[in-house]
């Protein structure tokens, strides 16, 4: 391989090796883009003004943040990338280690004939239109259900309803 298509920085506090300013790590990165190296920079772990910081040495084509039903955090973070045209990758975007849970997701999974997963997926990708999904599985069965929340259509109020989710700490991460 010649060129990277997109490289993302990992910005968050847990960085190896300690933190390090933000120009200096990223500008690395932009030098190899500027060298042919990189095609597309990206970061992960991010605030809002960090994403500034890193806009004012190379263009940002993606932000990779925890984001999901639970913890929904960085909504502004959401609207700002798709304003902006940077696309936005939830990581656990499932819960991760522990798992979504809670009552309102199953009982709007059940009426939708869909799993919680599927439905916490879609809620995701008609939550802004420049959300990118990367759901991890370890099987066969459950890529096949991550790929059909693509088409699982949200109706107006499911999504009012897992919306509460977040707003009543209706959900647990894990027993």
């Amino acid at each position: 391989m010649d060129v990277l298509d997109v490289v993302n920085l990992r910005v968050g506090a847990d960085l190896v090796g300690g933190p390090a300013p933000l120009d200096e790590k990223f500008g690395a990165l932009a030098e190899l883009q500027k060298e042919g190296l990189i095609r597309h920079l990206g970061l992960s772990a991010v605030t809002a003004d960090q994403l500034t910081e890193a806009q004012a040495i190379a263009p940002v084509v993606t932000v990779q943040n925890l984001y999901n039903l639970a913890n929904r955090g960085d909504d502004a973070l959401v609207e700002r990338c798709a304003a902006e045209n940077i696309a936005f990758a939830p990581f656990f975007p499932l819960g991760g280690f522990t798992p979504l849970q809670s009552q309102t997701l199953t009982d709007v999974a059940a009426r939708l004939d869909a799993s919680p997963q599927q439905v916490a997926l879609a809620w995701l990708l008609q939550r802004s239109p420049n959300i990118v999904l990367i759901p991890g599985t370890s099987s066969r069965a459950h890529l096949r259900e991550n790929i059909a929340a693509a088409d699982l259509t949200l109706p107006a109020d499911a999504i009012a309803e897992l919306d509460t989710i977040g707003d009543a700490q209706d959900i647990a991460q894990g027993d």
